[in-house]
């Protein structure tokens, strides 16, 4: 254990982007178009049509799902060295999804692999004890006394409560 700070850091929507998947899949899937621009202070499942919106959480608890998820700009790069200055954690809410373990343990592995599997904390409620925390989900933030940095989201557009990051730019501007 180190004197380190240490943070929090999720993976949906804040290093994978799982909104770029839904997008893809429902248009190849569904022949259904939801653009970003569309989205703000939505939710993905709020985008659908009544008549597939039952198909979201099927995706969702398939093996794979997880597995092939584009990486968000920057991240890498940035995670990379936030780890020199702090104890970096990946921290999932992944237990709600039992098929996405093994998908993200794997992911992590390929495109951050300076993550030691010390590091990664695959959870339901994400009671961490970290000074700092990076999530795109209030809900995360209960409870929770150091400081929050909501990563910004289409559906948390409309949230003013919290420090705010845009990018992953934003995260090494305000903490390297």
């Amino acid at each position: 254990m180190t004197n380190k700070i240490r943070i929090a850091i999720d993976m949906d929507e804040v290093i994978a982007d799982t909104i770029d998947k839904f997008i893809e899949l429902y248009k190849h899937q569904h022949n259904t178009v939801i653009r970003l621009d569309q989205m703000d202070g939505k939710e993905f499942n709020e985008m659908l049509p009544d008549d597939i919106k039952e198909t979201l959480r099927q995706y969702i608890h398939q093996p794979g799902f997880f597995r092939d998820l584009k990486v968000m700009h920057g991240s890498q790069e940035v995670v990379k060295e936030l780890c020199d200055k702090y104890d970096v954690y990946i921290v999932s809410a992944a237990m709600e999804f039992p098929n996405s373990l093994l998908d993200k343990h794997d992911w992590l592995a390929e495109h951050f692999p300076f993550i030691s599997w010390k590091n990664i904390i695959f959870c339901g409620n994400k009671i961490v004890d970290v000074q700092i925390m990076i999530d795109d989900r209030i809900r995360n933030f209960v409870g929770f006394n150091g400081r929050k940095l909501l990563f910004s989201s289409p559906h948390n557009h409309l949230v003013t409560d919290y420090e705010r990051v845009n990018s992953w730019a934003e995260v090494a501007d305000k903490l390297l």
